[in-house]
């Protein structure tokens, strides 16, 4: 299909008096929405009920990618229309209020050809079916109400296939929680057990700090931000009174410790940070800001609410997004498959419509009359542990760069599952200015951010993670096996990270057969033209792009093997990574493991920081790790910053890699 010309609306006129970072207002959020909203029109179907898009099918099929594309674009409109606050505003919105009626009409219909698929047990459909319900709610006095009452029986029969079907157990029981209380809502049939079930299920989820693991196991990312924070602020909308008070307390609770920290994953342009699945949602992430503030759930200043919002909007749009035919595409910035998932279809980006719920927010409500302030990240350096996920946050003022060190989400299916590694969950760290190598024809192969015992195709598989420490200061701890095929590749590993400001150093115990090859790789720097730069010396290497971000690999202890030291190296990519064409990633390659259990140290940097990118002595060179007499490790930090682990922390890393389960627990 050739796409059809789209003409971008002329932003509005930047405020720099009220926003003096970003320069958005909410004419911004509302000419974004407008323009995403007008450029669906060409690809709806004749009776406006789907909506075609062009790109990959999702495994779900055609017919539930236009119900998605109906779907996901009428919660989008239903925040546009509800949220119309200035006099005549709705009036101009009543032809989109008409479109989205006629495609309820159509899509209710069984005898219609684009009548909507039936919801059955882990459906699509459920999906979709949540965002009508909640589309239904927030519109209801424009559209549900002024629906012929055949009409709405229709969407009834088709809601109420929900009522008894077996969702994921996810996020998923969320979308029957909204959907059967919108149904209660209109006195249609619905199971109030299921929906105390969905709602209590969250509890067995919750892993304190505000994180919820998406089902069971280690499955942290922005589901937290765009589903399970989301849509319980969205039942108790639909649910009014018959909420119960002490679980939307709860509720509330939760949400407002959660933003206490998801501030922080915004780096000071405005991208969010890039980790987990379904990322081309893109800044969906921001939805639980909106959420926040929309609950009086928020301890962020409303100033900052919408700046950490407008930053993730206005980088989008800066980038290229939507794209010249005014799409949200598979990807990030462009096109790029890899950063999505096999159900992901032509129209999934369309939850980047959760964004856009401050407009439920009235224009006087201070997060669009305050005048913004900036986000943590742009005044200070932080370091936070969050012991929920089992992460290291790590920010610099100095360059903006947001730096997440991974010790515990791996989306693993629980044991005795046989591990499948995702890219976006099973790397050691992830950051605001870089995305992970991701293979397009989703191949083992791990470039980026880990340490592993090469097999004879250089393969490895970082399997689940298991956590010894998540601690206060900036410390962190996991093992992991790795399983490779040839002889002598399968190894256990336990990785200790120590953070502070750009620097992370790891302490690594590798157990493994002698004469295995090692190999630990830092930080991926995407690039589209000009190549980066590389230096590199005995146990070092420093990659820097034209732009200055710098990525660098420093062996501290161990890297020497029995001979003089290797030349740290630069693995060159193509077509790997979300962020641009080509990519460059610093490694250092050990060639012969001397068996049993070894004991390596690394400095691994990503910067932007000219104090340290103009000096390669500061930027990896400076660092010491010295093993103390009873056992612990002493480690110094290029400006001298000195972190201490504590022998008990090495004797569990060490028991682990080499005899099992340590007897002693962190």
């Amino acid at each position: 299909m050739t796409a059809p010309s789209v003409t971008t609306p002329a932003p509005p006129p930047a405020d720099h008096r009220l926003s003096p970072l970003t320069g958005y207002t909410r004419a911004h959020w509302e000419t974004a929405a407008d323009h995403l909203l007008d450029a669906l029109q060409p690809y709806a179907t004749p009776g406006l009920a789907q909506y075609r898009l062009p790109g990959r099918t999702g495994y779900s099929g055609e017919q539930s990618d236009g119900v998605e594309g109906y779907a996901r674009s009428f919660l989008l409109a239903a925040f546009r229309i509800a949220g119309a606050s200035r006099a005549g505003e709705r009036e101009k919105l009543a032809p989109l209020i008409e479109r989205y009626a006629a495609g309820l009409t159509a899509g209710t219909d069984p005898r219609h050809p684009e009548h909507w698929p039936a919801i059955n047990d882990r459906s699509q459909t459920m999906v979709e079916a949540a965002s009508v319900a909640i589309a239904l709610h927030e519109t209801r006095p424009w559209l549900w109400d002024q629906l012929d009452g055949r009409i709405r029986g229709r969407v009834v029969d088709w809601l109420t296939d929900f009522v008894g079907a077996t969702a994921n157990d996810s996020n998923w029981r969320l979308f029957q929680v909204v959907v059967e209380e919108f149904l209660a809502s209109v006195d249609a049939p619905h199971s109030r057990a299921e929906i105390d079930a969905g709602l209590a299920r969250l509890d067995d989820w919750y892993r304190g700090g505000g994180w919820y693991t998406d089902g069971d196991g280690q499955k942290f990312d922005y589901y937290n931000a765009w589903a399970l924070h989301l849509y319980p602020v969205l039942w108790a909308r639909i649910a009014g009174e018959r909420a119960d008070p002490a679980l939307t307390a709860t509720h509330r609770r939760r949400l407002r410790t959660f933003l206490d920290t998801h501030q922080y994953f915004f780096g000071a342009d405005g991208a969010p940070l890039h980790q987990g699945r379904s990322l081309t949602y893109r800044y969906a992430t921001t939805a639980a800001l909106w959420a926040g503030a929309l609950t009086d759930a928020t301890p962020l200043p409303p100033g900052r609410t919408r700046r950490l919002a407008s930053g993730a909007l206005k980088h989008f749009t800066d980038h290229g997004v939507p794209g010249p035919d005014g799409l949200l595409s598979l990807g990030w910035y462009h096109p790029y498959l890899p950063v999505t998932q096999p159900y992901s279809g032509p129209a999934s980006p369309y939850w980047a419509a959760k964004a856009f719920l401050g407009l439920l927010l009235p224009d006087t409500h201070p997060v669009w009359t305050a005048i913004e302030e900036p986000g943590p990240v742009e005044t200070r350096d932080t370091v936070l542990a969050l012991p929920g996920p089992g992460w290291l946050l790590h920010s610099t003022a100095a360059d903006g760069i947001v730096r997440l060190v991974n010790h515990g989400s791996d989306r693993q299916a629980p044991a005795p599952a046989t591990p499948s590694p995702s890219p976006h969950y099973s790397r050691l760290a992830y950051s605001t200015a870089t995305a992970p190598q991701t293979p397009p024809d989703d191949h083992a192969t791990t470039v980026d951010h880990h340490i592993t015992v090469l097999d004879a195709a250089a393969e490895s598989r970082r399997q689940r993670i298991h956590r010894l420490a998540t601690a206060d200061g900036g410390l962190a701890a996991s093992w992991y096996t790795d399983d490779g095929t040839a002889p002598g590749a399968a190894a256990t590993i336990a990785t200790i990270s120590a953070v502070h400001r750009a620097w992370e150093i790891r302490v690594h115990l590798v157990h493994a057969e002698a004469g295995a090859t090692v190999r630990e790789t830092g930080w991926s720097l995407a690039y589209d033209d000009t190549p980066c730069t590389v230096e590199a010396g005995p146990g070092w290497v420093v990659a820097r792009r034209a732009d200055g971000l710098t990525s660098a690999l420093a062996g501290r202890l161990g890297w020497d093997g029995p001979a003089v030291p290797r030349d740290g190296i630069v693995v060159q990519a193509t077509g790997l990574n979300a962020y641009g064409q080509h990519s460059a990633t610093p490694a250092l390659v050990l060639p012969h493991h001397p068996g049993g259990t070894l004991l390596l140290a690394t400095l691994v940097v990503l910067t932007r920081d000219p104090q340290l990118t103009d000096d390669t002595h500061l930027l990896c060179h400076g660092a010491r790790v010295r093993t103390s007499p009873d056992g612990g490790m002493d480690l110094r930090f290029p400006d001298g910053h000195r972190v201490r682990v504590d022998p008990e922390l090495m004797t569990a890393a060490r028991e682990r890699v080499e005899s099992g389960e340590p007897r002693c627990r962190l």
